[in-house]
Protein backbone atom coordinates (compact mmCIF):
# COMPACT_ATOMS: atom_id res chain seq x y z
CA UNK A 1 0.00 0.00 0.00
CA UNK A 2 2.80 2.17 0.47
CA UNK A 3 4.70 2.05 -2.55
CA UNK A 4 1.03 2.40 -4.34
CA UNK A 5 0.40 5.95 -2.05
CA UNK A 6 4.45 6.62 -2.57
CA UNK A 7 5.58 8.67 0.04
CA UNK A 8 2.69 11.06 1.66
CA UNK A 9 4.66 12.06 4.62
CA UNK A 10 2.43 14.07 6.56
CA UNK A 11 -0.01 15.00 3.93
CA UNK A 12 -2.87 12.61 5.05
CA UNK A 13 -4.96 15.33 5.88
CA UNK A 14 -3.96 17.23 2.36
CA UNK A 15 -4.90 14.21 0.58
CA UNK A 16 -8.09 13.34 2.57
CA UNK A 17 -9.81 16.92 1.39
CA UNK A 18 -8.64 16.60 -2.00
CA UNK A 19 -10.04 13.08 -2.44
CA UNK A 20 -13.69 14.21 -0.84
CA UNK A 21 -13.71 17.27 -3.38
CA UNK A 22 -12.74 14.79 -6.34
CA UNK A 23 -15.17 12.68 -5.21
CA UNK A 24 -17.68 15.01 -5.02
CA UNK A 25 -17.00 17.15 -8.36
CA UNK A 26 -17.49 13.09 -9.96
CA UNK A 27 -20.81 12.42 -8.61
CA UNK A 28 -21.78 15.96 -9.90
CA UNK A 29 -20.29 14.80 -13.26
CA UNK A 30 -22.24 12.20 -14.24
CA UNK A 31 -25.72 13.43 -12.32
CA UNK A 32 -25.18 16.06 -14.55
CA UNK A 33 -26.37 13.88 -17.61
CA UNK A 34 -29.94 14.31 -15.71
CA UNK A 35 -29.92 18.25 -15.13
CA UNK A 36 -32.40 19.87 -16.95
CA UNK A 37 -32.00 17.73 -20.00
CA UNK A 38 -34.16 18.52 -23.44
CA UNK A 39 -36.51 16.81 -25.44
CA UNK A 40 -34.01 15.35 -27.84
CA UNK A 41 -30.94 13.84 -25.80
CA UNK A 42 -28.90 12.38 -29.07
CA UNK A 43 -27.55 15.49 -30.47
CA UNK A 44 -24.70 17.31 -30.79
CA UNK A 45 -27.03 20.46 -29.74
CA UNK A 46 -27.52 18.56 -26.36
CA UNK A 47 -24.49 16.96 -25.54
CA UNK A 48 -21.95 19.20 -26.76
CA UNK A 49 -23.73 22.83 -26.08
CA UNK A 50 -25.82 22.03 -23.22
CA UNK A 51 -28.87 22.02 -25.35
CA UNK A 52 -27.97 26.37 -26.11
CA UNK A 53 -30.20 26.58 -22.93
CA UNK A 54 -27.72 28.37 -19.87
CA UNK A 55 -29.09 30.58 -17.80
CA UNK A 56 -27.18 33.59 -16.07
CA UNK A 57 -25.51 31.27 -13.28
CA UNK A 58 -25.03 28.84 -15.65
CA UNK A 59 -23.49 30.56 -18.11
CA UNK A 60 -21.36 32.38 -15.65
CA UNK A 61 -19.72 29.71 -13.71
CA UNK A 62 -18.94 28.00 -17.15
CA UNK A 63 -17.07 31.12 -18.72
CA UNK A 64 -15.25 31.76 -15.64
CA UNK A 65 -14.23 27.36 -15.35
CA UNK A 66 -13.02 28.22 -19.19
CA UNK A 67 -11.15 30.91 -19.29
CA UNK A 68 -9.30 30.71 -16.03
CA UNK A 69 -8.21 27.70 -15.90
CA UNK A 70 -5.15 25.07 -13.73
CA UNK A 71 -2.68 26.69 -15.92
CA UNK A 72 -3.74 30.09 -15.21
CA UNK A 73 -3.51 29.85 -11.23
CA UNK A 74 0.00 27.65 -11.61
CA UNK A 75 1.99 28.28 -14.24
CA UNK A 76 1.85 32.05 -13.85
CA UNK A 77 1.92 32.54 -10.40
CA UNK A 78 5.47 30.71 -11.23
CA UNK A 79 6.25 32.94 -13.86
CA UNK A 80 6.17 35.92 -11.23
CA UNK A 81 8.34 33.83 -9.14
CA UNK A 82 10.74 33.45 -11.42
CA UNK A 83 10.95 36.75 -13.56
CA UNK A 84 8.58 39.23 -11.56
CA UNK A 85 6.77 42.16 -13.70
CA UNK A 86 7.25 40.39 -17.01
CA UNK A 87 4.94 37.27 -14.89
CA UNK A 88 1.66 39.74 -15.23
CA UNK A 89 0.61 40.07 -18.38
CA UNK A 90 -2.22 37.56 -18.21
CA UNK A 91 -3.70 40.65 -16.23
CA UNK A 92 -3.57 43.06 -18.82
CA UNK A 93 -4.41 40.58 -21.94
CA UNK A 94 -7.90 40.08 -20.16
CA UNK A 95 -8.27 43.44 -19.38
CA UNK A 96 -7.78 44.14 -23.21
CA UNK A 97 -9.58 40.87 -24.36
CA UNK A 98 -13.37 41.60 -22.43
CA UNK A 99 -14.37 44.43 -24.79
CA UNK A 100 -13.30 42.43 -27.96
CA UNK A 101 -15.39 38.79 -26.87
CA UNK A 102 -18.38 41.13 -26.02
CA UNK A 103 -19.23 42.08 -28.98
CA UNK A 104 -17.37 39.68 -31.00
CA UNK A 105 -18.35 36.62 -28.96
CA UNK A 106 -22.59 38.22 -29.51
CA UNK A 107 -22.20 38.06 -33.45
CA UNK A 108 -21.56 34.88 -33.37
CA UNK A 109 -23.79 33.41 -30.99
CA UNK A 110 -26.70 34.80 -33.37
CA UNK A 111 -25.18 33.62 -36.66
CA UNK A 112 -24.24 30.50 -35.36
CA UNK A 113 -28.05 30.00 -33.88
CA UNK A 114 -29.75 31.19 -36.47
CA UNK A 115 -28.01 28.56 -38.95
CA UNK A 116 -27.36 26.01 -36.07
CA UNK A 117 -23.56 26.34 -36.19
CA UNK A 118 -22.00 23.91 -33.51
CA UNK A 119 -17.81 25.35 -34.37
CA UNK A 120 -16.41 28.69 -35.79
CA UNK A 121 -15.09 26.20 -38.88
CA UNK A 122 -18.93 25.16 -40.00
CA UNK A 123 -19.76 29.50 -39.81
CA UNK A 124 -16.22 29.96 -42.32
CA UNK A 125 -17.50 27.19 -44.45
CA UNK A 126 -20.96 29.04 -44.87
CA UNK A 127 -19.48 33.25 -44.75
CA UNK A 128 -17.19 31.94 -47.25
CA UNK A 129 -18.62 29.31 -49.31
CA UNK A 130 -15.02 27.36 -48.80
CA UNK A 131 -14.87 23.65 -47.26
CA UNK A 132 -10.91 24.04 -48.12
CA UNK A 133 -10.81 27.39 -45.57
CA UNK A 134 -13.63 25.59 -42.65
CA UNK A 135 -10.84 22.81 -42.80
CA UNK A 136 -7.82 24.53 -42.51
CA UNK A 137 -9.46 26.02 -39.23
CA UNK A 138 -10.80 23.04 -37.67
CA UNK A 139 -7.77 21.39 -38.23
CA UNK A 140 -6.05 24.44 -36.52
CA UNK A 141 -8.41 24.85 -33.70
CA UNK A 142 -7.76 21.06 -32.73
CA UNK A 143 -4.09 21.03 -32.95
CA UNK A 144 -3.80 24.20 -30.77
CA UNK A 145 -6.24 23.08 -28.70
CA UNK A 146 -4.59 19.50 -27.67
CA UNK A 147 -1.54 21.29 -26.09
CA UNK A 148 -3.81 23.38 -23.88
CA UNK A 149 -5.55 20.49 -22.77
CA UNK A 150 -2.22 18.69 -21.80
CA UNK A 151 -1.34 22.28 -20.05
CA UNK A 152 -4.41 21.46 -17.62
CA UNK A 153 -2.75 18.64 -16.29
CA UNK A 154 0.60 20.37 -15.29
CA UNK A 155 -1.16 21.94 -12.19
CA UNK A 156 -2.69 18.57 -11.53
CA UNK A 157 0.22 16.80 -11.64
CA UNK A 158 2.30 19.16 -9.55
CA UNK A 159 -0.04 18.63 -6.65
CA UNK A 160 0.11 15.04 -7.30
CA UNK A 161 3.79 15.22 -6.71
CA UNK A 162 3.68 17.86 -3.08
CA UNK A 163 1.40 15.48 -1.66
CA UNK A 164 3.84 12.76 -2.78
CA UNK A 165 1.67 10.39 -4.97
CA UNK A 166 3.82 8.32 -7.36
CA UNK A 167 4.07 9.63 -10.75
CA UNK A 168 1.66 8.08 -13.71
CA UNK A 169 -1.01 6.31 -12.50
CA UNK A 170 -2.87 9.07 -9.91
CA UNK A 171 -2.68 11.59 -12.91
CA UNK A 172 -4.35 8.88 -15.89
CA UNK A 173 -7.11 7.61 -12.87
CA UNK A 174 -8.25 11.61 -12.60
CA UNK A 175 -8.40 12.20 -16.48
CA UNK A 176 -10.21 8.38 -17.30
CA UNK A 177 -12.81 9.68 -14.11
CA UNK A 178 -13.08 12.98 -16.15
CA UNK A 179 -12.94 11.18 -19.61
CA UNK A 180 -15.67 8.98 -18.02
CA UNK A 181 -18.57 11.31 -16.63
CA UNK A 182 -17.73 13.93 -19.80
CA UNK A 183 -19.08 11.28 -22.26
CA UNK A 184 -22.01 10.73 -20.16
CA UNK A 185 -23.43 14.06 -19.28
CA UNK A 186 -21.07 16.12 -22.22
CA UNK A 187 -21.25 20.08 -21.72
CA UNK A 188 -23.16 20.22 -18.81
CA UNK A 189 -20.59 18.38 -16.77
CA UNK A 190 -17.98 20.86 -16.82
CA UNK A 191 -20.96 23.58 -16.21
CA UNK A 192 -22.18 22.04 -12.52
CA UNK A 193 -18.52 21.32 -11.87
CA UNK A 194 -17.37 24.84 -12.04
CA UNK A 195 -19.66 26.09 -9.34
CA UNK A 196 -17.82 24.06 -7.27
CA UNK A 197 -14.20 24.81 -9.06
CA UNK A 198 -15.42 28.66 -7.95
CA UNK A 199 -15.93 28.43 -4.53
CA UNK A 200 -12.87 26.76 -4.27
CA UNK A 201 -10.93 28.81 -6.26
CA UNK A 202 -12.53 32.37 -4.38
CA UNK A 203 -12.34 30.67 -1.24
CA UNK A 204 -8.71 29.96 -2.03
CA UNK A 205 -7.43 34.05 -2.70
CA UNK A 206 -9.22 34.62 0.62
CA UNK A 207 -6.60 32.49 2.03
CA UNK A 208 -3.54 33.97 0.17
CA UNK A 209 -5.13 37.70 1.80
CA UNK A 210 -5.34 36.52 5.21
CA UNK A 211 -2.08 34.68 5.43
CA UNK A 212 -0.14 37.36 4.32
CA UNK A 213 -2.21 39.95 5.73
CA UNK A 214 -1.24 38.70 9.10
CA UNK A 215 1.97 37.83 9.00
CA UNK A 216 4.82 40.71 10.76
CA UNK A 217 5.20 43.14 7.50
CA UNK A 218 2.09 42.02 5.14
CA UNK A 219 2.47 42.09 1.79
CA UNK A 220 5.53 45.27 2.18
CA UNK A 221 7.17 42.48 3.33
CA UNK A 222 6.33 39.94 0.71
CA UNK A 223 7.18 43.41 -2.29
CA UNK A 224 10.84 43.72 -0.64
CA UNK A 225 12.01 40.08 -0.36
CA UNK A 226 10.80 39.85 -4.06
CA UNK A 227 12.64 42.70 -4.82
CA UNK A 228 16.32 42.13 -3.27
CA UNK A 229 15.71 38.79 -4.92
CA UNK A 230 15.58 40.02 -8.30
CA UNK A 231 18.19 42.04 -7.94
CA UNK A 232 20.65 39.19 -6.56
CA UNK A 233 20.28 37.64 -9.65
CA UNK A 234 22.38 38.19 -13.25
CA UNK A 235 19.46 37.91 -15.25
CA UNK A 236 18.63 41.35 -16.74
CA UNK A 237 14.76 40.36 -17.59
CA UNK A 238 13.77 39.73 -13.93
CA UNK A 239 12.98 42.58 -11.79
CA UNK A 240 9.43 44.09 -9.90
CA UNK A 241 9.46 46.80 -13.05
CA UNK A 242 9.60 45.38 -16.93
CA UNK A 243 13.30 45.92 -17.86
CA UNK A 244 13.56 48.48 -20.96
CA UNK A 245 14.39 45.49 -23.56
CA UNK A 246 11.74 43.29 -22.31
CA UNK A 247 8.47 46.32 -22.98
CA UNK A 248 7.98 45.44 -26.59
CA UNK A 249 7.45 41.78 -25.99
CA UNK A 250 5.04 42.55 -22.82
CA UNK A 251 2.66 44.76 -24.73
CA UNK A 252 2.82 42.36 -27.85
CA UNK A 253 2.58 39.24 -25.96
CA UNK A 254 -0.21 40.86 -23.85
CA UNK A 255 -1.99 41.64 -26.93
CA UNK A 256 -1.55 38.70 -29.04
CA UNK A 257 -2.62 36.35 -26.13
CA UNK A 258 -5.78 38.15 -26.10
CA UNK A 259 -6.65 37.92 -29.63
CA UNK A 260 -5.34 34.27 -29.11
CA UNK A 261 -8.09 33.52 -26.05
CA UNK A 262 -11.45 33.96 -28.22
CA UNK A 263 -10.28 32.05 -31.14
CA UNK A 264 -9.72 28.97 -29.00
CA UNK A 265 -12.70 26.61 -29.88
CA UNK A 266 -13.81 26.04 -26.51
CA UNK A 267 -14.17 29.81 -25.63
CA UNK A 268 -16.57 29.86 -28.46
CA UNK A 269 -18.34 26.42 -26.95
CA UNK A 270 -18.90 28.18 -23.98
CA UNK A 271 -20.54 31.14 -25.56
CA UNK A 272 -23.11 29.00 -27.86
CA UNK A 273 -24.23 26.99 -24.57
CA UNK A 274 -25.76 30.75 -23.37
CA UNK A 275 -29.79 30.46 -23.78
CA UNK A 276 -29.62 34.49 -25.09
CA UNK A 277 -27.34 37.11 -26.44
CA UNK A 278 -28.18 39.27 -23.09
CA UNK A 279 -26.93 36.25 -20.42
CA UNK A 280 -23.49 36.45 -23.19
CA UNK A 281 -23.27 39.62 -22.82
CA UNK A 282 -24.21 40.09 -18.96
CA UNK A 283 -21.63 37.71 -18.13
CA UNK A 284 -18.89 38.77 -20.45
CA UNK A 285 -19.87 42.12 -18.64
CA UNK A 286 -18.89 41.28 -15.19
CA UNK A 287 -16.38 38.79 -15.99
CA UNK A 288 -13.75 41.03 -15.82
CA UNK A 289 -14.28 41.54 -12.05
CA UNK A 290 -12.48 37.61 -11.52
CA UNK A 291 -9.60 39.05 -13.16
CA UNK A 292 -9.18 40.69 -9.80
CA UNK A 293 -8.75 36.87 -8.10
CA UNK A 294 -5.83 36.13 -10.75
CA UNK A 295 -4.26 39.43 -9.48
CA UNK A 296 -4.07 37.95 -6.05
CA UNK A 297 -3.19 34.32 -7.24
CA UNK A 298 -0.50 35.86 -8.89
CA UNK A 299 0.89 37.93 -5.94
CA UNK A 300 1.91 34.48 -4.65
CA UNK A 301 5.02 34.07 -6.91
CA UNK A 302 6.39 36.61 -4.22
CA UNK A 303 5.00 35.12 -1.42
CA UNK A 304 6.64 31.65 -2.29
CA UNK A 305 10.06 34.09 -2.28
CA UNK A 306 9.51 35.26 1.19
CA UNK A 307 9.60 31.71 2.62
CA UNK A 308 12.23 30.11 1.11
CA UNK A 309 10.57 27.73 -1.11
CA UNK A 310 12.22 25.61 -3.37
CA UNK A 311 10.33 23.48 -6.22
CA UNK A 312 10.60 19.53 -6.24
CA UNK A 313 13.26 18.73 -8.35
CA UNK A 314 13.58 21.39 -10.80
CA UNK A 315 9.69 21.62 -11.46
CA UNK A 316 8.58 25.12 -11.09
CA UNK A 317 5.27 24.51 -11.19
CA UNK A 318 5.27 23.01 -8.02
CA UNK A 319 6.15 26.71 -6.42
CA UNK A 320 2.71 27.39 -5.91
CA UNK A 321 1.08 24.22 -4.17
CA UNK A 322 4.63 23.92 -2.24
CA UNK A 323 3.96 27.64 -0.58
CA UNK A 324 -0.17 26.51 -0.11
CA UNK A 325 1.48 23.46 1.83
CA UNK A 326 3.78 25.69 3.92
CA UNK A 327 1.90 28.88 4.88
CA UNK A 328 -1.74 27.20 5.23
CA UNK A 329 -2.81 24.68 7.79
CA UNK A 330 -3.48 21.21 6.73
CA UNK A 331 -6.77 21.35 6.08
CA UNK A 332 -6.43 24.81 4.11
CA UNK A 333 -3.94 23.03 2.16
CA UNK A 334 -6.23 20.43 1.09
CA UNK A 335 -8.74 22.70 0.15
CA UNK A 336 -6.09 24.67 -1.88
CA UNK A 337 -5.26 21.75 -3.83
CA UNK A 338 -8.16 20.63 -4.69
CA UNK A 339 -9.20 24.44 -6.28
CA UNK A 340 -6.43 23.19 -8.49
CA UNK A 341 -7.05 19.96 -9.48
CA UNK A 342 -10.93 21.08 -10.14
CA UNK A 343 -10.12 24.09 -11.74
CA UNK A 344 -7.75 21.80 -14.54
CA UNK A 345 -10.41 19.27 -14.32
CA UNK A 346 -13.59 22.11 -15.67
CA UNK A 347 -11.22 23.42 -18.47
CA UNK A 348 -10.51 20.32 -19.75
CA UNK A 349 -13.31 18.96 -20.02
CA UNK A 350 -14.78 21.73 -21.95
CA UNK A 351 -11.55 22.09 -24.40
CA UNK A 352 -12.22 18.19 -25.27
CA UNK A 353 -15.79 18.74 -26.21
CA UNK A 354 -14.93 21.64 -28.60
CA UNK A 355 -11.89 19.65 -30.23
CA UNK A 356 -14.72 16.94 -30.39
CA UNK A 357 -17.46 19.01 -31.94
CA UNK A 358 -14.72 20.36 -34.72
CA UNK A 359 -13.81 16.91 -35.34
CA UNK A 360 -17.30 15.11 -36.08
CA UNK A 361 -19.08 18.55 -37.62
CA UNK A 362 -15.94 20.00 -40.41
CA UNK A 363 -14.05 16.48 -40.91
CA UNK A 364 -16.52 13.45 -40.00
CA UNK A 365 -19.51 14.50 -41.46
CA UNK A 366 -18.34 17.10 -43.95
CA UNK A 367 -15.33 14.42 -45.59
CA UNK A 368 -16.23 11.04 -43.85
CA UNK A 369 -19.88 10.67 -43.64
CA UNK A 370 -22.33 13.44 -44.83
CA UNK A 371 -25.56 11.12 -43.93
CA UNK A 372 -24.64 10.43 -40.41
CA UNK A 373 -27.31 11.14 -37.97
CA UNK A 374 -27.74 13.13 -35.11
CA UNK A 375 -27.42 9.92 -32.80
CA UNK A 376 -24.53 8.63 -35.29
CA UNK A 377 -22.75 12.43 -34.79
CA UNK A 378 -22.76 12.82 -30.81
CA UNK A 379 -21.48 9.11 -30.79
CA UNK A 380 -18.57 9.90 -32.80
CA UNK A 381 -17.85 13.35 -31.07
CA UNK A 382 -18.14 11.34 -27.69
CA UNK A 383 -15.54 8.94 -28.71
CA UNK A 384 -13.71 11.91 -30.02
CA UNK A 385 -13.55 13.47 -26.67
CA UNK A 386 -12.16 10.26 -25.54
CA UNK A 387 -9.34 10.62 -27.66
CA UNK A 388 -8.75 14.07 -27.15
CA UNK A 389 -8.36 13.35 -23.40
CA UNK A 390 -5.79 10.42 -23.51
CA UNK A 391 -3.52 11.75 -26.05
CA UNK A 392 -3.22 14.92 -23.47
CA UNK A 393 -2.41 12.78 -20.55
CA UNK A 394 0.17 10.84 -23.03
CA UNK A 395 1.73 14.30 -23.77
CA UNK A 396 2.48 14.77 -20.23
CA UNK A 397 3.64 11.27 -19.13
CA UNK A 398 5.75 10.86 -22.23
CA UNK A 399 7.51 14.24 -23.09
CA UNK A 400 9.25 17.03 -20.71
CA UNK A 401 6.82 19.78 -19.21
CA UNK A 402 8.60 22.34 -20.63
CA UNK A 403 8.23 20.78 -23.68
CA UNK A 404 4.73 20.57 -23.37
CA UNK A 405 4.76 24.56 -22.32
CA UNK A 406 6.70 25.43 -25.60
CA UNK A 407 3.81 23.49 -27.51
CA UNK A 408 0.95 25.35 -25.88
CA UNK A 409 3.18 28.57 -26.72
CA UNK A 410 3.05 26.99 -30.51
CA UNK A 411 -0.60 26.34 -30.53
CA UNK A 412 -1.04 29.93 -29.56
CA UNK A 413 0.73 31.46 -32.37
CA UNK A 414 -1.02 28.69 -35.07
CA UNK A 415 -5.31 29.41 -33.26
CA UNK A 416 -4.76 33.58 -34.02
CA UNK A 417 -3.94 32.57 -37.94
CA UNK A 418 -8.01 31.73 -37.68
CA UNK A 419 -8.73 35.77 -36.67
CA UNK A 420 -9.06 37.13 -40.24
CA UNK A 421 -11.46 33.91 -41.37
CA UNK A 422 -13.38 33.86 -38.32
CA UNK A 423 -13.50 37.03 -36.20
CA UNK A 424 -13.16 39.43 -39.18
CA UNK A 425 -15.14 37.14 -41.39
CA UNK A 426 -18.10 37.93 -38.18
CA UNK A 427 -18.33 41.74 -39.82
CA UNK A 428 -16.99 41.85 -43.60
CA UNK A 429 -17.31 39.32 -46.53
CA UNK A 430 -14.53 41.47 -48.24
CA UNK A 431 -11.83 38.58 -48.32
CA UNK A 432 -11.36 36.16 -51.07
CA UNK A 433 -11.75 32.95 -49.34
CA UNK A 434 -8.38 31.44 -51.40
CA UNK A 435 -6.38 34.88 -50.02
CA UNK A 436 -7.53 33.79 -46.51
CA UNK A 437 -6.43 30.36 -47.34
CA UNK A 438 -3.14 32.14 -48.62
CA UNK A 439 -2.60 34.12 -45.73
CA UNK A 440 -3.31 31.31 -42.85
CA UNK A 441 -0.45 29.22 -45.23
CA UNK A 442 2.36 32.14 -44.77
CA UNK A 443 1.17 33.33 -41.16
CA UNK A 444 1.85 29.92 -39.89
CA UNK A 445 5.30 29.22 -41.70
CA UNK A 446 5.98 32.57 -40.62
CA UNK A 447 5.34 31.50 -37.19
CA UNK A 448 7.13 27.71 -37.64
CA UNK A 449 10.54 29.68 -38.85
CA UNK A 450 10.28 32.47 -36.00
CA UNK A 451 9.91 30.01 -33.03
CA UNK A 452 12.54 27.80 -34.49
CA UNK A 453 14.84 30.93 -33.99
CA UNK A 454 14.13 31.53 -30.67
CA UNK A 455 16.37 29.68 -27.93
CA UNK A 456 15.55 28.88 -24.47
CA UNK A 457 17.83 30.76 -22.07
CA UNK A 458 18.44 30.10 -18.41
CA UNK A 459 20.90 28.08 -16.04
CA UNK A 460 23.09 29.74 -12.69
CA UNK A 461 24.03 32.73 -15.16
CA UNK A 462 20.75 33.49 -16.52
CA UNK A 463 22.48 33.48 -19.91
CA UNK A 464 22.68 29.66 -21.04
CA UNK A 465 21.26 28.27 -24.01
CA UNK A 466 19.62 25.24 -22.82
CA UNK A 467 17.86 24.91 -26.25
CA UNK A 468 18.57 26.10 -29.38
CA UNK A 469 15.18 26.04 -31.00
CA UNK A 470 11.32 26.21 -29.87
CA UNK A 471 12.55 27.76 -26.39
CA UNK A 472 9.80 30.44 -26.13
CA UNK A 473 7.77 32.90 -28.34
CA UNK A 474 9.86 36.17 -27.69
CA UNK A 475 11.74 36.80 -31.22
CA UNK A 476 14.73 38.69 -30.73
CA UNK A 477 14.77 41.67 -33.26
CA UNK A 478 18.68 40.83 -33.07
CA UNK A 479 17.68 38.84 -36.38
CA UNK A 480 16.79 41.64 -38.23
CA UNK A 481 20.55 43.64 -37.31
CA UNK A 482 18.97 45.71 -34.43
CA UNK A 483 21.69 46.03 -31.63
CA UNK A 484 19.06 45.26 -28.87
CA UNK A 485 17.96 42.71 -26.58
CA UNK A 486 14.36 43.47 -27.44
CA UNK A 487 12.21 41.05 -28.37
CA UNK A 488 8.48 40.30 -29.78
CA UNK A 489 6.21 37.97 -29.66
CA UNK A 490 6.15 35.45 -32.91
CA UNK A 491 2.03 35.67 -32.90
CA UNK A 492 1.50 39.02 -33.89
CA UNK A 493 4.31 39.11 -36.59
CA UNK A 494 2.59 36.19 -37.80
CA UNK A 495 -0.88 37.48 -37.61
CA UNK A 496 0.51 40.35 -39.46
CA UNK A 497 1.88 38.73 -42.37
CA UNK A 498 -1.41 36.59 -42.43
CA UNK A 499 -3.89 39.53 -43.07
CA UNK A 500 -1.34 41.26 -45.35
CA UNK A 501 -1.16 38.73 -47.58
CA UNK A 502 -4.78 38.06 -47.46
CA UNK A 503 -5.47 41.74 -48.12
CA UNK A 504 -3.05 42.07 -51.04
CA UNK A 505 -4.23 38.91 -52.59
CA UNK A 506 -8.17 39.00 -52.57
CA UNK A 507 -8.16 42.10 -55.15
CA UNK A 508 -5.39 40.10 -57.13
CA UNK A 509 -7.66 37.16 -57.14
CA UNK A 510 -10.83 39.01 -57.93
CA UNK A 511 -9.26 40.44 -61.17
CA UNK A 512 -7.79 37.45 -62.40
CA UNK A 513 -11.42 36.04 -62.31
CA UNK A 514 -11.21 33.13 -59.90
CA UNK A 515 -14.44 33.19 -58.26
CA UNK A 516 -15.94 33.97 -54.61
CA UNK A 517 -17.95 31.27 -53.03
CA UNK A 518 -21.54 32.15 -51.63
CA UNK A 519 -22.12 33.62 -48.67
CA UNK A 520 -25.16 31.98 -46.90
CA UNK A 521 -25.24 34.22 -43.96
CA UNK A 522 -27.17 37.70 -43.89
CA UNK A 523 -26.72 40.31 -41.93
CA UNK A 524 -29.66 40.51 -39.55
CA UNK A 525 -28.44 36.96 -38.55
CA UNK A 526 -25.59 38.67 -36.53
CA UNK A 527 -28.25 40.56 -33.59
CA UNK A 528 -30.56 37.95 -33.86
CA UNK A 529 -31.54 37.18 -30.69
CA UNK A 530 -33.82 34.46 -28.55
CA UNK A 531 -37.57 34.94 -29.74
CA UNK A 532 -36.57 35.75 -33.05
CA UNK A 533 -38.29 33.22 -35.34
CA UNK A 534 -35.51 33.01 -37.51
CA UNK A 535 -33.30 31.37 -34.49
CA UNK A 536 -33.18 27.82 -33.84
CA UNK A 537 -33.07 25.38 -30.84
CA UNK A 538 -34.20 28.24 -28.26
CA UNK A 539 -35.20 27.85 -24.75
CA UNK A 540 -39.16 28.64 -25.75
CA UNK A 541 -38.93 25.45 -28.35
CA UNK A 542 -37.26 22.80 -26.06
CA UNK A 543 -39.88 24.19 -23.17
CA UNK A 544 -41.96 22.93 -25.63
CA UNK A 545 -43.85 26.31 -25.64
CA UNK A 546 -43.71 28.03 -29.30
CA UNK A 547 -41.81 31.15 -29.78
CA UNK A 548 -43.61 34.06 -30.51
CA UNK A 549 -42.62 35.54 -34.29
CA UNK A 550 -41.01 38.57 -34.52
CA UNK A 551 -41.81 41.93 -36.75
CA UNK A 552 -39.07 41.93 -39.49
CA UNK A 553 -38.60 45.38 -41.49
CA UNK A 554 -36.58 44.30 -44.15
CA UNK A 555 -33.17 45.72 -45.49
CA UNK A 556 -33.50 49.15 -47.76
CA UNK A 557 -34.02 47.20 -51.35
CA UNK A 558 -34.95 43.40 -50.17
CA UNK A 559 -37.93 43.60 -49.48
CA UNK A 560 -39.59 39.96 -51.34
CA UNK A 561 -41.94 40.75 -54.41
CA UNK A 562 -44.50 38.17 -53.02
CA UNK A 563 -46.34 37.65 -49.72
CA UNK A 564 -44.46 38.41 -46.35
CA UNK A 565 -42.81 34.84 -44.96
CA UNK A 566 -44.60 33.12 -42.50
CA UNK A 567 -43.29 31.82 -39.59
CA UNK A 568 -39.50 30.13 -39.77
CA UNK A 569 -39.26 31.55 -43.16
CA UNK A 570 -36.22 34.30 -44.46
CA UNK A 571 -36.13 37.16 -46.10
CA UNK A 572 -34.49 36.71 -49.84
CA UNK A 573 -30.84 37.42 -49.05
CA UNK A 574 -29.65 40.94 -49.38
CA UNK A 575 -28.68 42.75 -52.90
CA UNK A 576 -25.37 43.67 -51.47
CA UNK A 577 -24.64 40.23 -50.18
CA UNK A 578 -21.01 38.92 -52.49
CA UNK A 579 -22.00 36.10 -54.35
CA UNK A 580 -19.20 33.72 -53.42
Amino acid sequence: MGDLLGNLDGHEVQLAIFGFCFLLVTVMGFAAGRWRPTQDVHTLEEWGLGGRAFGNWATFFLLSGDVYTAYTFVAVPTLVYGVGAAGFFPVSFLVIVYPIVFVVLSRFWSVSHVHGFVTPAEFVRARFGSRALALAVAITGILATMPYIALQLVGLEAVFKVLGLPPGWPLTIAFVVLALYTFNSGLRAPALISIVKDTLVLWTVLAILLVVFTRDGGWASVIKTAGARFAETPSQSDGLLLPGSGQLNYVTLALGSALALFLYPHTMTAALAARNRSTLRRNLAVMPLYTLTLGVVMLAGFAALLDGVTPIGGDRNTVVPLWFDKAFPDWAAGLAFAAIGVGAMVPAAIMSIAAANLFTRDIYKEYIRPDATPRQETQVSKFASLTVKFGAVLVILVLDTQFAIDLQLIGGVFVMQTLPAVALGLYTNWFHRWALIGGWILGLLTGLVMLYQVPQIGGADGRTVLREHFGGSAWPLSHLGFDTTATIYVGVVALAANILVAAVLTPVLRGLGVPDGVDRTDPRDYVADEGDARVKRMTEILDGTPPQAAEYVPLPGTEPTGSRPTLGQRWPTTSARRQR
